[in-house]
């Protein structure tokens, strides 16, 4: 066999390959960016499919189960320290006690998983990946005398 020929079947071996790769990793919706709650909510949960879904740590919701190896917690669509009064809330769990080192009550998190309902009808957000992110309440300090004086 030529080398032109081995050359053109290494390349479409590559081809085949990425393009199968490709196939695959759009398929389980890896770069789907995420809905807001109320997004997801009137979407009637998209439960066939995963989803990433955008929201804040309702105060006081976190529960570590050693045992069972999870954490569930609930997602609302505003900021607790808001003061906005917010009815929409999702009840989340997820199958892991390892999560984010900013993961706490108030935090701004993004969900990935799957909505699935109960024998009792309600409907529970089972998580694969929570990702905290970091408070925009962080910004830096002007340095004395900074022309900000009056």
């Amino acid at each position: 066999m030529s080398k032109g020929v081995q050359i053109a079947i290494g390349g479409v071996l590559m081809a085949l390959l990425l393009g199968w790769y490709g196939s695959t990793q759009v398929s389980e919706a890896s770069f789907a960016y995420y809905q807001t709650l109320e997004e997801f909510v009137a979407a009637d949960g998209a439960a066939s499919r995963a989803v990433r879904v955008h929201g804040y740590v309702a105060d006081g919701s976190i529960e570590r189960d050693v045992g069972a190896k999870q954490v569930s917690f609930r997602v609302q669509s505003t900021p607790p320290h808001a003061g906005e009064g917010d009815g929409s809330m999702m009840q989340v769990v997820y199958a892991s006690l390892e999560t984010p080192d900013l993961f706490k009550d108030g935090a701004e998190v993004v969900v990935e998983g799957r909505l699935q309902s109960s024998d009792n009808g309600e409907n529970t957000f089972h998580a694969t990946n929570v990702l905290a992110k970091c408070p925009s309440k962080f910004e830096g300090q002007e340095p004395p005398g900074s022309g900000t004086s009056s």
